[in-house]
Parts: structure tokens; C-alpha cells; sequence
């Protein structure tokens, strides 16, 4: 399946239905009066979050979409039917703009969830709405309003609790196979990996998060060289990073410190999120070794871990269980704060 994270489509919502002019004729009612009803309302186009999906690829296949108009309204004051919805299903995480002015129209973050990006029409009035006690056979009535009409971009960012980050080979996909499920692509040559993968980690008493695999960074990323640039939105929602570097790698803590510099060109937000470092392939290390670590005050933890013989992966998988939860937690505080905020009556 191939993987695209971001789309241009072209949405179109119904226009509404003019309003009816009509005059009742029934027997026995002598000057029955008007009776032209309303329009219907035209149909929204809207997103909606589907959990079964994982990527934008339909719509790099199809572009427009357009709404149902309303009906025209009708005598006897019957008001046309409503314009069907376009319902266009996407993946969690996906955001939506205005692919020409750039303004931000909403986010999808959990299935189930909607959003409208185009407004339908509103139905015109008819005649029967514009009747007085000195005007009582009007005949003026409304059009329907035109749908809303754009093209709207939609950006994928996958939703992860934990994300790896590294250069190329520095085994964040053979790490990712060995904690979870998932089968990425494992090679003993650079940029294996060239869309993000997503794997759940299982740990005792039902507990689980969510892993993402991007790319490799090389310097220069952030600029758009190598593959990493274009993934590197998909860790900026994770809620913390885990740093990769290989103990073979001749110069860790230069290493280190390019990863921390293209995070910090390509976003300072990024940059802000905690982030431990992971020193991998540990079985290459001859048994009497040095400890591998690099100087890195802002990292809450540095570990040596190996993916073939699984050496100390359990201690990090508990620690990055432990400070995922700490930030659902401090999500949740700062939620309630805001909530709170917002109620709060002087």
C-alpha cells in the first residue's frame, strides 16, 4: 500500500433550494392565501475520522467532490428536501486548510469525529414566509444561497506516544520489529525505511502505547535533503522522542547533536518535546566495554539497548511507558485548567 500524507482535493456544498410562490386552491376556501414553502438546505461536505485508515491515498485519485443541492420548495407550504452530504472518510490526525489562503479549518485527532469544510447553501423563503396583515398574498419569495465552495489541503500527522528518531541505520526499524508487531522493511543499508510505520508495544497488565519509525535524518533534512524532512511532522504530536544512535557509530555525540540541531531548524516546538537517548546495537560492544553516553543535560534518560538480544529493552520500554503517561497527564491538567478558564464567572 503506498503511503501519502498529504492531499488537495477540491470540495463543493450544495446549493439551497429556492423558495416556492403558491397560493392555496382548496374547495371551499375562498382567498386561501400563500402556500409557497421554503427550500431545502444545500448538503455540507465533511470529514470524518476513520480508525481503519492510515493514509490520504484516495484522495490522490479523485479530487472534486461536490454536495447535493436542496430542493426547490413546494405548495401547500411544503419545504424541499435537504441537499445530501458528502461524508469523506480520513485517518486520525489528519488537518485540514484552505489550500489558498492557508487559514486553519480543524483537525480530526479521534475516530468518529467530524468536521464541516464546506457549508451548504441556506433553502430560500417562500411566498407564505413574507405574508402581513396588509400585504396577504405576497408574491415574493428567495433563492437558495450558494455552497461554499474551496480547495482544502489535508496533512496527515500520525498519532504516536512515543516516536523514533535517528540518521539512516541506526536501527529504528529492527528496534520497532523487535517491541511490536509490526514488519518494516529491515536492510543492512541506509534509508531502508521510506515511509513511517506504526507499531503497538504490549506490556503486562493490559498495558500498550504506540510507536512511530520515520525515515532516517541526515543533516541538512530540515532543508529537504534525504527523506527524514518529509516524515518529520508525524513525531511533532508524539508525546515524547527516543533519540537512536548505534554504538558503532565513530562519533556519538556529534551524531547527537546534528539530530538535536535539524529538530530544532525544522520546528522549536519539536525540539521542546522529552526525548531520551538510546544507544543501539549494544551486542556489538565487547564485554568488557565502556558504557556507551553522550552529553545530552536536556534528555530525561540515556539507555543501551540491543534488538537482537534484547538487552535492556524491557527497562525502556517501562520508562517510555512511564513518561508517555506522565504527559497524558499533564495533558489532561492543563485541559482542565483551560476548562476551568474558560467557566470561570468573576
Amino acid at each position: 500500500m503506498n503511503f501519502v500524507d498529504r492531499a488537495v482535493i477540491e470540495v463543493a456544498a450544495g446549493t439551497g433550494g429556492s423558495g416556492a410562490e403558491a397560493f392555496r386552491r382548496e374547495s371551499g376556501v375562498p382567498r386561501g392565501g400563500p402556500a409557497g414553502g421554503d427550500g431545502g438546505k444545500g448538503g455540507d461536505v465533511v470529514l470524518e475520522a476513520d480508525g481503519n485508515l492510515s493514509t490520504l491515498l484516495d484522495y490522490s485519485y479523485r479530487r472534486h467532490y461536490k454536495a447535493g443541492r436542496g430542493e426547490h420548495g413546494q405548495g401547500k407550504n411544503r419545504t424541499g428536501r435537504n441537499g445530501d452530504d458528502v461524508l469523506l472518510k480520513v485517518p486520525p490526525g489528519t488537518i485540514a486548510r484552505d489550500a489558498d489562503t492557508g487559514d486553519f479549518l480543524g483537525e480530526l485527532l479521534q475516530p468518529g469525529e467530524t468536521l464541516v469544510i464546506a457549508r451548504g447553501g441556506r433553502g430560500g423563503r417562500g411566498n407564505a414566509r413574507f405574508a402581513t396583515a396588509t400585504r396577504q398574498a405576497p408574491r415574493r419569495w428567495e433563492p437558495g444561497e450558494e455552497g461554499e465552495a474551496r480547495r482544502v489541503e489535508l496533512e496527515l500527522k500520525l498519532m504516536a506516544d512515543v516516536g523514533l528518531v535517528g540518521e539512516p541505520n541506526a536501527g529504528k526499524s529492527t528496534f520497532l520489529s523487535a517491541v511490536s508487531r509490526a514488519r518494516p522493511k529491515v536492510a543492512d543499508y541506509p534509508f531502508t525505511t521510506l515511509i513511517p510505520n506504526l507499531g503497538v508495544v504490549e506490556l503486562p497488565d493490559f498495558r500498550s502505547f504506540v510507536v512511530a519509525d520515520i525515515p532516517g535524518i541526515i543533516e541538512g533534512a530540515h532543508e529537504g535533503k534525504g527523506l527524514g524532512h518529509q516524515f518529520l511532522r508525524h513525531v511533532e504530536r508524539t508525546r515524547t522522542l527516543a533519540v537512536l544512535i548505534p554504538v558503532d557509530v565513530e562519533d556519538p555525540q556529534g551524531e547527537y547533536d546534528r539530530i538535536r540541531a535539524e529538530l530544532r531548524q525544522y520546528s522549536p516546538d519539536l525540539a521542546r518535546l522529552p526525548h531520551c537517548v538510546v544507544h543501539t546495537k549494544a551486542d556489538l560492544l565487547a564485554p568488557d566495554a565502556p558504557r556507551p553516553s553522550v552529553e545530552a543535560p536536556e534528555a530525561w534518560g540515556q539507555f543501551v539497548v540491543s534488538s537482537v538480544t534484547r538487552t535492556g529493552i524491557q527497562s525502556l520500554l517501562e520508562a517510555l511507558w512511564k513518561h508517555a503517561q506522565a504527559e497524558i497527564q499533564r495533558e489532561g491538567d492543563d485541559a482542565s485548567e483551560e476548562s476551568d478558564d474558560e467557566w470561570w464567572i468573576p
